[in-house]
């Protein structure tokens, strides 16, 4: 179960926060604090349904059924290998915690260096080292956020900002569950203001009202507009390949993420304020910008302001402390590939994301040195036309990056082994399975019913994505046709495995007709 990404969710959301939180807001007594401890109630079942061993299924055959007949009996699956997302992303909060009150304690220039460090060190963890990897996003994205969170503290502490840190409101603010999956990264500060804050009846109703419509704009953006884009449109050419598919992707991709992303943010920004926290916006129609400097202005602006704060302005006060450069600008242009580089890392070390910080480190040089020009030369005039001119010029060269940033330009190299069922229906079963050591195909599939063997079908159906992604010569797609299972008009559970083995592609899907 994942925040913001399924109906589970929002049941546990609205049973366990929603209407206690509401019943103390008509009572007058709705202040964040009380209504953080209220919300630690689904950031527990969220959690533990991270955790929770999956059931997996091991097969008996029966003969004289008409075919092999599978008893599934209920097997847990090791603790280690499915309780690891959940302790990963505990361990790493509870780190942070223990690192940003102890530097409150030690202050100093050294332990300065020492608390950035080993405050990044989960993060870098879950990246590199295989142990600590988390396997789902929302695991990798709350160690991330935390993270972000956790160095806001770490250098207001040193700037002499926070003056001393109180463990309970540190607690709720590294672990506050609405903008742990997807943010966006407030700031400890401006996040105590509302923490100290004690809500009056006609305050709560307010946020209320707010939360409702933001909520709302949250269930459009992703659960309608995003769905659809993807559904219709972008899923059908990430299967398909050439010029013209990928020259679609490019637009449908960067839709579908801004929609996406920005149904994620307004969802926790709504329940953010429903629980008394005034978390800070993402989005500022991004697709007006200007200018590449005003798109990141608008785009993700709780991280390309934390990027700007705590990375370039830093770096530019400690070149002009130390005169490092002569140039008047190359602190600034050298600023802008620093935060830029980070920001591609903080995404992943996959080569599109390097490239995709590289090139907006790249526009937005460029524009600093084209402003100037302009500036001087005042070559071009700021007309109604040349605005309209710039701003669908801003969004073709933000849409690209988009493409690069979705990994379809610059593919990584094929894993060992990967599998996916993708449709699920009674006449179509539909997935892929390579294999790196079968480049050229001859697996099989074979698909149960209500745990009952029901068909077995060639992997071999000709996928070009796949080719296009370099898995060997593209035949690992499958097809497979169960309606005549469905012919009672009730629904059943299906599952997809690869000849072979006893590892099931994904989980189980109930299926209905």
């Amino acid at each position: 179960m994942t925040p913001f990404a399924d109906w589970t969710f929002f049941g546990v959301l609205l049973l366990y926060a929603v209407l206690p939180v509401c019943v103390l807001g008509l009572l007058g007594k709705a202040s964040a604090r009380r209504s953080f401890t209220v919300s630690l109630l689904v950031l527990g079942f969220v959690y533990s349904a991270q955790s929770s061993a999956v059931l997996r299924i091991t097969g008996i055959s029966l003969p004289g059924l008409g075919g092999p007949e599978l008893l599934q009996p209920w097997v847990s699956t090791p603790a280690s290998t499915q309780f690891a997302p959940f302790y990963v992303f505990l361990f790493s909060a509870l780190w942070e915690c223990l690192i940003c009150l102890a530097f409150v304690r030690w202050k100093s220039r050294a332990s300065f260096y020492a608390a950035m460090c080993l405050t990044l060190a989960p993060l870098f963890a879950s990246k590199l080292m295989p142990y600590f990897a988390v396997d789902n996003a929302f695991g990798f994205l709350g160690i991330s956020y935390v993270t972000f969170r956790a160095l806001d503290v770490v250098f207001s502490t040193h700037d002499g900002v926070i003056k001393t840190l109180s463990p309970a409101q540190l607690f709720a603010f590294l672990f506050f569950f609405p903008a742990v999956s997807s943010g966006p990264i407030d700031r400890y500060r401006r996040f105590g203001q509302d923490w100290a804050k004690e809500r009056t009846r006609a305050e709560f109703l307010d946020d209320l009202d707010f939360a409702i419509q933001r909520i709302m704009r949250g269930f459009l953006y992703k659960f309608i507009i995003a769905a659809l884009i993807d559904y219709y449109v972008e899923t059908p050419l990430e299967k398909a390949a050439g010029f013209w598919a990928t020259f679609a992707s490019m637009y449908s991709y960067t839709l579908y993420l801004f929609f996406d992303f920005a149904g994620y943010s307004a969802f926790a920004v709504g329940v953010s304020r429903l629980l008394g926290i005034r978390t800070p916006e993402n989005f500022n129609a991004p697709f007006a910008a200007r200018n590449i400097r005003d798109f990141w202005a608008r785009w993700h602006q709780s991280l390309s302001f934390w990027l700007r704060d705590h990375v370039h302005m830093r770096f530019q006060l400690a070149a002009s402390k130390g005169k490092w450069f002569k140039g008047k600008t190359t602190a600034g242009t050298l600023g802008t590939f620093l935060t830029f580089g980070i920001m591609g890392v903080w995404h992943g070390l996959a080569i599109h994301y390097l490239v995709y910080g590289l090139y907006h480190a790249i526009l937005v040089t460029g524009y600093d040195f084209f402003a100037r020009w302009n500036k001087r030369t005042k070559r071009i005039l700021d007309t109604p036309r040349n605005l309209w001119l710039s701003r669908i010029v801003t969004f073709h060269i933000v849409a690209f990056g988009m493409l690069i940033f979705s990994g379809r330009l610059i593919p990584p190299p094929p894993p060992a082994h990967e599998e996916k069922v993708e449709t699920w229906s009674p006449s179509n079963i539909e997935g892929y399975v390579w294999r790196r050591d079968k480049p050229d195909g001859g697996l099989e599939v074979e698909l149960y019913v209500d745990w009952r063997w029901a068909l077995r079908v060639l992997v071999d159906v000709e996928r070009p994505d796949l080719k296009e992604r370099g898995y060997g010569n593209g035949k690992h797609g499958f097809k497979a046709d169960l309606s005549l299972w469905f012919r009672d008009g009730q629904a059943h559970n299906i599952e997809v495995r690869v000849r072979g083995t006893n590892q099931p592609i994904g989980k189980w899907k109930k299926v209905s007709p």
